[in-house]
């Protein structure tokens, strides 16, 4: 599938500490085009726990704002340096963190909510190297540097 026929969302999310002061970034792409991008302060926070509020606040930022391109492609792609949130929300691992768990359950609402008015798209997650999701990674730390 070409690059022109999904949307790709790259997140990142972090914390200073582990716990720690965090924050997390998205940014979506259709193409070559930036669509939008955004980070976010957290407070105390983990490091997954951070990971996981870059894809909420993804799907809460397209369920806000549909975006034109949903009514064309058939596939949205998170990608995302953090293999256990990849691993975790495509099945492969068990989530046994409770705080983790009802990270997860929100993502499948707010997945839901979107695969509601858009049917025939396909919501998928591709772990990357961390040197492919600079863009993301470079908004959370210049949110949390600017903050703390």
């Amino acid at each position: 599938m070409s690059e022109d026929n999904k949307l790709i969302i790259f997140t990142d999310g972090g914390s200073r500490g582990n716990p720690g002061p965090g924050a997390c970034a998205f940014v979506i792409r259709s193409a070559d085009k930036i669509l939008s991008q955004q980070s976010f302060l957290l407070g105390h926070t983990t490091n997954n726990q951070a990971e996981y509020s870059a894809v909420i606040n993804a799907l809460k930022f397209l369920v806000d704002n549909p975006l034109p391109i949903l009514s064309t492609v058939p596939r949205i792609v998170f990608k995302s340096d953090s293999q256990l949130l990849v691993s975790q929300l495509s099945g492969l691992f068990k989530i046994k963190d409770f705080k983790l768990r009802q990270l997860v359950l929100k993502v499948k609402q707010l997945e839901n909510v979107i695969n509601d008015k858009y049917a025939n798209i396909s919501i998928i997650y591709i772990h990357i190297p961390r040197s492919d999701n600079y863009l993301a990674d470079r908004l959370l730390n210049e949110k949390l540097d600017s903050n703390f």
